[in-house]
């Protein structure tokens, strides 16, 4: 059986939802593949009628700067979002975790609306982007009238529904891009991982940061605000709350980071995975996490100075 019928290559967003509804919810939008094909190929997903490929649709691959947001298009790769100069200078976190995604071969393919859709709560892209309070363009046909299309900004954190479902409505509906505000000065983001490689590398636990200090140099910084997002902790990407509040007007010192540490973790609702780590590894593996990405955010904010780093491996 082959696992879809027909191929469509769509140049407009309009065109696309138009080729979704003549299929019923039959169809499925495709860009990398990196994650649909293979479900498709090994059985964990059924057989589909169509794939609509949006990688022809130049607005959804396209990468900039208006009205005080960056503008990142569905359809970006991981690649194109690691070699950006306005990201790596204005939203790092999202920088240094698209580039431990997969190996090249999958970043140059694979796209930062396709790891949102996937919904999984350790997206390590998707996690950026809630440290970024990013906002996703939803866009579908209106029911009374089917040529009109709506478009709707949604916060990133209402696109999830569970582990691996998501909220949008990937037969009818469509996410055609992102926007979140660039760091300014005194602001900055870091993102680290501890991963366990097995073949392509599985990540163990997540941490992106985002942050607003004031002083001149790491010894008297003081946090003004802060955003932090963790996973996998939970059905969903996770805010951890009660840690960010903790922070706001605290002097950033070494004594700061176990409270912080333990702030998460009232949030956090680890697992074991077969796979992966037990709940007990992950618990041990906040601390280190904290340490090196709030730290880095920290001396970032209150120096200027930004050099994306790689990922930190168990």
């Amino acid at each position: 059986m082959p696992l879809w019928k027909h191929y469509h290559l769509p140049t407009t967003v309009s065109e696309a939802l138009a080729q979704l509804r003549a299929y019923g919810g039959e169809a499925r939008v495709v860009a990398g593949g990196t994650d649909l094909l293979l479900e498709l190929q090994q059985g964990r997903k059924p057989p589909v009628a169509a794939l609509v490929d949006i990688t022809r649709i130049s607005e959804m691959t396209i990468i900039r700067e208006a009205d005080g947001y960056l503008y990142l298009g569905a359809g970006v790769t991981h690649t194109s979002i690691t070699n950006s100069p306005i990201l790596i200078s204005h939203a790092t976190c999202l920088v240094e975790s698209c580039g431990v995604i997969g190996g090249p071969q999958v970043r140059n393919v694979a796209t930062i609306g396709g790891n949102v859709a996937h919904a999984l709560p350790a997206g390590d892209g998707t996690l950026s982007l809630v440290a970024l309070e990013a906002e996703a363009e939803i866009a579908k046909t209106d029911d009374g009238s089917p040529d009109a299309v709506i478009r709707q900004w949604r916060p990133i954190q209402s696109l999830f529904k569970g582990p691996g479902k998501s909220a949008v409505d990937q037969s009818r509906e469509l996410i055609v891009q992102f926007r979140f505000r660039p760091t300014g000065p005194g602001e900055a983001t870091a993102f680290k991982r501890i991963m366990r490689p097995q073949g392509v590398a599985l990540p163990i636990l997540g941490l992106a940061v985002w942050v607003r200090a004031r002083g001149d140099r790491i010894e008297n910084a003081v946090i003004e605000n802060a955003r932090l997002a963790l996973g996998p902790a939970g059905p969903a990407p996770l805010r951890a709350a009660q840690a960010e509040a903790f922070l706001r007007g605290k002097p950033f010192t070494a004594e700061l980071l176990p409270a912080v540490a333990e702030m998460i973790l009232k949030d956090a609702r680890l697992r074991t995975s077969p796979h992966r780590a037990t709940a007990e590894y992950r618990r041990e593996l906040i601390l280190p996490l904290v340490e090196r990405a709030l730290t880095l955010a920290v001396n970032r904010a209150v120096t200027g100075v930004v050099e994306p780093e790689g990922v930190d491996e168990g």
